[in-house]
């Protein structure tokens, strides 16, 4: 009797172990690595800036938003049906790596510049570019600062740990201008000395410039200066190594590109399910099975966009003309006005 039972649960854990491979609920293999934790938790855990209006700030509500927020959102939009089901972890730039490193958060999404060194060496893998930026140098207008040159012998604020210290060097060494660098780990410390004026210009990305601009007493007696430091095309981040997670993140950025490109909005997706264009009903799941070879439903672009947006809504909503920033969409248009966004096909 001992030896029959023996051999039938031998014969029970064959059949098991020759069984197919578990499959989620969109149908497609059982997810690993970051994307079955992420799940499993019920959650994003999103690393942002949380003091940057218009890319990610916390309100008086204690509510999240920016464009670096939409992001997260859209990605959980994708992998819970809830926009919401996010934990934001507010980053400096010093720490900001580390934590995609050690696992504290799930995604970088903090105006975070994608380089060389970077995407190569410090163990991070860049999903689509979000906003293409360049460095800049406010200064007040009363100083009567008007070029680079006109820095020779003044002190410009620098917040440590970004690409903006290297840049600054590397273009005043370039063009023979000495000057004082003062420097700090809190981008807070950075804006409010030169607010107190202890320094004559502060430099950082332009985008933040115009954002941090906003914030200052009396706003207009600010100017950028014309002249670029450099580009910043700016990118969510994940951890290196992980292909499931890495594409999850990508196709959710693109999600938000292409939506623009063909016209479906948070407003009419629902109508655009019933689409008699092949493109947008394989784009919304309708047909085929995209969203299952990414490990999440096939109707994961109309969670996105129901919910978040677009991309040129979530522009217009954080940093459009009807918003303090004002920011021209300029290359953060898609490729066919002119900019430089743009998504690989969906099929």
């Amino acid at each position: 009797m001992i030896r029959s039972r023996f051999l039938v649960a031998l014969l029970v854990l064959a059949l098991t172990a020759c069984s197919d491979t578990p499959t989620t609920q969109s149908g497609g293999t059982a997810p690993k690595g970051r994307l079955a934790t992420v799940l499993s938790r019920g959650k994003l855990v999103c690393g942002v800036s949380g003091e940057l209006p218009g890319f990610s700030f916390v309100g008086k509500d204690g509510k999240y938003s920016g464009l670096d927020v939409d992001v997260c959102r859209a990605l959980a939009a994708a992998l819970f049906n809830d926009a919401n089901a996010v934990e934001y972890r507010n980053l400096n730039a010093k720490e900001r790596f580390t934590a995609v490193q050690t696992g504290e958060v799930d995604v970088l999404s903090r105006n975070t510049t994608w380089t060389m060194s970077r995407d190569t060496s410090v163990g991070l893998e860049f999903a689509p570019v979000v906003f293409y930026d360049g460095q800049g140098i406010m200064v007040r207008k009363a100083s009567n600062i008007k070029t680079l040159a006109d820095l020779q012998g003044k002190s410009i604020c620098i917040q440590t740990g970004t690409t903006t210290e290297q840049n600054l060097t590397d273009q005043m060494r370039k063009r023979g201008i000495l000057y004082t660098p003062v420097v700090f780990e809190d981008v807070n410390t950075t804006f409010g000395t030169y607010a107190e004026g202890r320094c004559e210009g502060v430099t950082a990305d332009r985008s933040q410039l115009v954002s941090r601009r906003t914030t200052l007493p009396k706003p207009d007696d600010h100017i950028i200066l014309e002249e670029p430091l450099s580009e910043e095309p700016l990118a969510p981040a994940v951890a290196d190594g992980d292909a499931a997670w890495s594409n999850l993140v990508r196709w959710t950025v693109f999600t938000l590109i292409k939506a623009e490109e063909l016209g479906v909005t948070s407003q009419n997706v629902t109508q655009q399910v019933n689409s008699p264009d092949p493109t947008v009903k394989r784009f919304l799941g309708a047909e085929g099975d995209l969203g299952k070879g990414m490990g999440v439903t096939n109707d994961f672009a109309v969670r996105i966009i129901q919910q978040v947006g677009n991309y040129g809504e979530i522009y217009d909503r954080n940093l459009g003309a009807k918003t303090k920033l004002n920011l021209p969409r300029g290359q953060n248009n898609l490729s066919t006005k002119g900019g430089l966004l743009l998504s690989p096909p969906f099929r």
